[in-house]
């Protein structure tokens, strides 16, 4: 009787070299299975990790890129601070879509899908085999204009004075929402502008410090809110409304009302490309204003 422990001989030899050849050719197989796809997941985590670092740069260096937002929207903000900040002028061109793309780490359609969406709300001008530009800096208008209390005074051949009763931080829920913000802080100023002395509009203003960030530096007897944002970052779209009513006791004060005059009110909110800039009220004594218009 053949040992059990023995090796097999002939025939069932060769089926089992054979078997366990079978078995290591494809445990290599295997193996290197694993190893091409554990060096494809670890090619896929660079490249991430490279955009993603493109992006926290970006982010740093503008921070209306540091909010959580779609990729798009980031790239329309940047390109709306580069704006602001005077880096690109109007009329001078853009980075290329290549150059952002490479940038941001993002597709072309992204970048594409951004600039599109700003050529549609008139900040940027895109020119066939050319590339795109930053649009003509305009207002729109339509009743109402929008314009500088300060030249209204010396259109009149009167002098303009102005009082700063607040110029601070907010983190108030109110100044968040007439910007549309979700965090703040957000800029807060009221300031009197005076007609040879005498009060003629309590402006109640909350500003977008991304857009306007050097707001509290500024010597507004000197020089008015809206000249100011004029000259850093002109409007590209603005909305109002217009409402007679009783001032609260806090303006009735500073404008010199007497009890039960009624106000007429201006509520206006304007827009430096897809950000809204600033929310304003401005109040005036309805019988030391009246409001016109040209069609």
């Amino acid at each position: 009787m053949r040992d059990q422990n023995s090796l097999p001989t002939g025939g069932a030899y060769r089926s089992t070299v054979a078997a366990a050849l079978s078995a290591v050719r494809l445990t290599r197989r295997i193996d290197d299975l694993q190893t091409h796809i554990t060096h494809e997941v670890d090619d896929a985590m660079n490249t991430n990790g490279q955009a993603e670092a493109v992006c926290a740069r970006a982010a740093h260096e503008n921070p209306l890129l540091a909010k959580a937002m779609p990729a798009y929207e980031q790239i329309k903000r940047y390109v709306v601070a580069r704006i602001a900040e005077g880096a690109w002028k109007p009329g001078a061109p853009i980075p290329s879509e290549t150059q952002l793309v490479k940038e941001f780490g993002v597709a072309r359609m992204t970048v594409s899908r951004a600039l599109r969406e700003l050529t549609h709300e008139c900040v940027l001008t895109r020119v066939q085999g050319a590339g795109t530009y930053v649009a003509p800096q305009r207002y729109e208008s339509t009743v109402l204009e929008v314009r500088n209390i300060a030249d209204e005074i010396a259109a009149r051949g009167h002098c303009h004075s102005a009082q700063v009763l607040m110029l601070e931080e907010s983190l108030a829920a109110s100044a968040l929402d007439a910007l549309g913000l979700t965090a703040g802080p957000v800029f807060h100023s009221r300031i009197v502008h005076c007609e040879d002395g005498e009060p003629i509009q309590y402006e109640d203003r909350f500003v977008n410090p991304d857009v306007f960030p050097g707001y509290l530096e500024q010597d507004f007897t000197l020089e008015t809110p809206n000249h100011y944002m004029v000259r850093v970052a002109p409007i590209q779209r603005a909305e109002f409304q217009i409402h007679a009513q009783k001032p609260d006791p806090h303006v009735r004060r500073h404008l010199r009302m007497e009890m039960g005059e009624p106000c007429l009110m201006v509520w206006r909110r304007t827009w430096v490309g897809a950000v809204v800039a600033t929310s304003v009220q401005l109040w005036h004594p309805a019988s030391r204003f009246h409001l016109a218009g040209v069609l």
